[in-house]
């Protein structure tokens, strides 16, 4: 007899997203690379849908820069432009890494996880500094 048969098979099984949400765990490399994929889709989606039309009526002419005012002094507009910023700016910050990584800069696993930490603590800063001057902070 073979010893083959007597062991058992590994047992390969599909994650639900419940468990990659809860359990399973990225490391911050991981995280950083969907919220790039996930940042880039928000801005291709935006942009004919949000960016287009907000630009377009904002150049017009005066009263129609005067009205898009009006719409951006709504709260739930400003969530909006915030969260639109924050893709842009995640999704910049993650493109000077991949740049970087490209180079073969960085490639080792402690600097990939600083960088990835670098490319979170800057895009968050700067989404920070942004929403606070897009909600009157100064």
């Amino acid at each position: 007899m073979s010893d083959s048969a007597s062991k058992p098979r590994p047992q390969f099984r599909n994650l639900s997203v419940p468990q990659i949400l809860f359990s399973y765990r990225l490391p911050l490399a991981g995280k950083s690379s969907i919220l790039h994929r996930v940042s880039g889709a928000l801005l291709f989606l935006a942009l004919p849908l949000v960016i287009v039309p907000f630009f377009a009526a904002s150049v017009t002419s005066p009263e129609s820069f005067a009205a898009m005012q009006g719409w951006v002094d709504n709260p739930l507009v400003k969530l909006i432009l915030l969260a639109l910023i924050w893709g842009y700016l995640h999704h910049f910050c993650a493109g000077i890494r991949y740049l970087m990584l490209d180079l073969h800069i960085g490639m080792d696993k402690v600097s990939a996880q600083k960088s990835a930490g670098v490319v979170f603590g800057v895009s968050l800063a700067l989404t920070l500094v942004f929403g606070l001057k897009l909600f009157g902070a100064w």
